[in-house]
C-alpha cells in the first residue's frame, strides 16, 4: 500500500519485485502512482485509491477494502492510521509497517525505521529484512528502482526529439514545495546551452517554470516537455538525457530509475533524509556552510529565517561545473 507522493510510489518498486518472487503483488496507489506502475512486471493487480476525490470519505474507503480482499499480508509503505486501517478492512492478517509510522497500533509487525538508510532500503527491509541489512549494504543495485515505460511512451517521446541530433540534458525546475526549487535554472540552461539540447521536464503545472527558462535560450536548443509527456514519458527522456539536474523531487527518482545520472540540488532538505539519487555517477548540490539547514523534512512554504540562503547562494556556475563534471565521469574528490 503506497499512497504518498510519486517518488515515494517509484522508490517502492525495489519492494514490489522482491515480493514478487514469492507471490502475486496487487497494489493499491494513488491515481498518478498507478500511472507509473501500470506496466510493471511485478504487480499482479493494481486498485486505484483516489482518496481525494472519487474515494475520498467512508464510501470510498469501504469501496477500496472490498476491492482489495483476497490478499493476506499487507506492506504498508504509506504510514499513516487510514492506510492501516484499509489493510485491516480488506481483510489482511498480517499488516507489516515502520514503528515510527501513524498507523503502527493496527499492524501486526513493527519494522524499524533507519534514518541512516535510503528510503529504497529502508522500504525494502518490509519485506525482506535480511536483504535489507545484508553486509551492511545490499548494493545498489538491490535498491534501484525500476520502471517500464510502455510503447505509447516511447514513441511519444520519438516524436517529441523528431530531428534532434544534439545530446541532450534534461532540467526538472518544479517541486511541490516553493522552497525547494532553485531559482537558477534559465542561467544554467543558457550556460550548457551552446553544446546541448535542453529538455525540460514537468507536469502541465509547471509551464510557467518551463517559460523561465525558455526565456533564456533560443528555441532551437529547448524542448519544452512540461503537459506533453505521461510520468512515464518523461522517464523515458530522461533516459535518454546525458544527465538530470533536478530540484529533491519526484525526477530525480524517474532518472534513478532510468539509470540517468542526476546533479540534485538540495536547498532546506538534505540527502542524509534518504532521497537522494541512485543512479550511477550521481551528484548533489547544497550550501554546506549554512547552519540553519536543514530546517524541514519536506521543504517550509517559506524560509523560516526569510533569507531563503540555502538556494540563493547556489550559483548556475557551480551547477553548471558539477553537470559537465558527471557527463565526462571525472570522479568525485
Amino acid at each position: 500500500m503506497q499512497t504518498s507522493f510519486i517518488g515515494d510510489v517509484v522508490l517502492t518498486t525495489p519492494l514490489i519485485a522482491r515480493l514478487a518472487e514469492d507471490g502475486e503483488v496487487d497494489v493499491i496507489t494513488t491515481p498518478p502512482g498507478a500511472t507509473l506502475l501500470a506496466s510493471h512486471p511485478a504487480v499482479s493487480r493494481l486498485f486505484v485509491y483516489d482518496k481525494r476525490e472519487s474515494d475520498s470519505g467512508i464510501n470510498g474507503f469501504l469501496r477500496i477494502a472490498r476491492r482489495a480482499r483476497g490478499s493476506q499480508r499487507a506492506f504498508l509503505c504509506q504510514g499513516s492510521t487510514r492506510s492501516g486501517a484499509l489493510a485491516f478492512a480488506a481483510g489482511c492478517t498480517e499488516r507489516i509497517g515502520f514503528t515510527t509510522s501513524d498507523g503502527r497500533w493496527t499492524y501486526t509487525r513493527r519494522v524499524e525505521y533507519r534514518d541512516d538508510w535510503h528510503h529504497a532500503r529502508r522500504l525494502l527491509s518490509l519485506g525482506d529484512p535480511e536483504l535489507a541489512a545484508s553486509s551492511g549494504d545490499p548494493g545498489a543495485a538491490a535498491i534501484r528502482p525500476r520502471l517500464y515505460p510502455t510503447d505509447d511512451d516511447v514513441h511519444a517521446v520519438d516524436r517529441l526529439l523528431l530531428h534532434r541530433s544534439r545530446p541532450m540534458i534534461a532540467l526538472a525546475p518544479a517541486s511541490a514545495w516553493h522552497t525547494k526549487q532553485w531559482p537558477g535554472y534559465g542561467e544554467l540552461a543558457a550556460l550548457l546551452a551552446d553544446r546541448y539540447d535542453v529538455a525540460i521536464i514537468g507536469g502541465p503545472d509547471d509551464h510557467a517554470a518551463a517559460a523561465e527558462i525558455v526565456r533564456c535560450l533560443d528555441r532551437e536548443h529547448v524542448i519544452d516537455a512540461t503537459g506533453k509527456l505521461s510520468l512515464l514519458g518523461s522517464a523515458e527522456l530522461i533516459g535518454r538525457s546525458l544527465v538530470l539536474v533536478s530540484n529533491d523531487s519526484s525526477p530525480q527518482h524517474l532518472a534513478s530509475a532510468t539509470g540517468t545520472p542526476t546533479v540534485t540540488i538540495f536547498g532546506p532538505t538534505v540527502p542524509g533524509f534518504g532521497f537522494g539519487p541512485l543512479a550511477p555517477g550521481s551528484r548533489t548540490v547544497g550550501n554546506e556552510s549554512l547552519a540553519c539547514r536543514p530546517c524541514d523534512r519536506h521543504g517550509p512554504r517559506v524560509c523560516p529565517l526569510g533569507h531563503w540562503r540555502c538556494m540563493n547562494e547556489i550559483t548556475a556556475g557551480e551547477v553548471a561545473g558539477v553537470a559537465l563534471s558527471v557527463i565526462s565521469g571525472e570522479t568525485v574528490r
